[in-house]
């Protein structure tokens, strides 16, 4: 794998399929039928990692759209980079960010462009003319919630920034033409590239409590020497050769330079983890994206003038 063959060391293992999931699972199955299009909300951040192998399999032939959430914490090139890919797949693909409502009314015209042949064809057979509707799938802490309540102009749907805090279905009116069914979020029984659980756990999609902080945050920080030295040197003060200290070092170097210290000096390092892990998933390290969009994607784009 990329991570394991850069550091040469195992990637840490993030596993969880709490018995929810298995029941999630089950509900999904038994109210697709009542839906016309699927909207899969994934994290721009991470768009392959947290693109779950259940969803596709779930939703088969149904219409699906896929929503990239968080585009404001994304790297905006390769952002682009994964919309093309996905339309090159034959998938309807926009960034939206759901607290701002950056793309969301274009949400709302493609999920209703994508339903239209269901619901016509349901006129023609003599029923009544229904509003659109669609199922919203995706991760625990992709922002369902948050997309639902800024579509509604309410808090309609349960928020917290805690995976899996949606439990039961929700069916939200949008308008006059859309309900969207908001359902809890499903992670998948195992990652089959370790990488992707990793990469989740960056950005808070699967609970902290549930793999090895310490491994990870020493992946994230190997990741960002490589990548934006010059965003760890910015945020926490360091100098250029501090940032290529190996992972040890420069957490206590981040730790001693924000104050996360024991009494006598020593590093709290559990405190200057959970800062690191903060300011990353509060947009506090900049535009990130940690899954590279495919080499196709790129060609794309440049085919098309972007």
């Amino acid at each position: 794998m990329e991570e394991q063959a850069r550091s040469g060391a195992a990637v840490p293992t993030v596993q969880w399929f709490p018995g929810h999931m298995a029941k999630t699972k089950r509900l999904i199955q038994g109210h697709l039928k009542l839906v016309d299009v699927v909207v899969e909300l994934l994290d721009a951040r991470v768009p392959l990692s947290s693109a779950n192998p259940l969803i596709r399999e779930l939703v088969g032939e149904k219409p699906r759209l896929v929503a990239l959430n968080k585009s404001d914490l994304a790297d905006e090139a390769q952002t682009k980079r994964w919309v093309a890919y996905f339309r090159s797949e034959g998938l309807s693909a926009l960034p939206i960010d759901s607290l701002s409502g950056a793309g969301l009314k274009g949400l709302v015209q493609k999920a209703e462009a994508l339903a239209r042949a269901k619901t016509h064809k349901l006129v023609a057979k003599g029923a009544k003319p229904r509003a659109a509707r669609a199922m919203v799938l995706g991760i625990p802490n992709v922002g369902k919630s948050s997309l639902i309540n800024r579509l509604a102009g309410a808090a309609k749907a349960k928020v917290e920034n805690r995976p899996g805090v949606t439990r039961d279905k929700q069916w939200i009116r949008i308008g006059k033409n859309l309900e969207l069914l908001d359902m809890p979020g499903i992670l998948w029984p195992k990652f089959e590239d370790p990488t992707a659980g990793l990469r989740l756990a960056f950005i808070g999609s699967v609970s902290d409590e549930v793999y090895d902080v310490e491994a990870v945050v020493k992946r994230l920080l190997e990741w960002f020497s490589e990548r934006h030295p010059g965003r760890l040197m910015e945020r926490y003060r360091l100098t250029a050769e501090e940032t290529h200290d190996g992972a040890e070092a420069l957490l206590e170097h981040i730790g001693k330079r924000r104050g996360c210290l024991l009494k006598g000096g020593a590093l709290d390092a559990e405190k200057a983890q959970r800062l690191l892990l903060a300011d990353l998933r509060g947009g506090r390290l900049g535009r990130v994206t940690f899954d590279d969009a495919p080499e196709t994607a790129t060609m794309m784009n440049r085919d098309d003038g972007e």
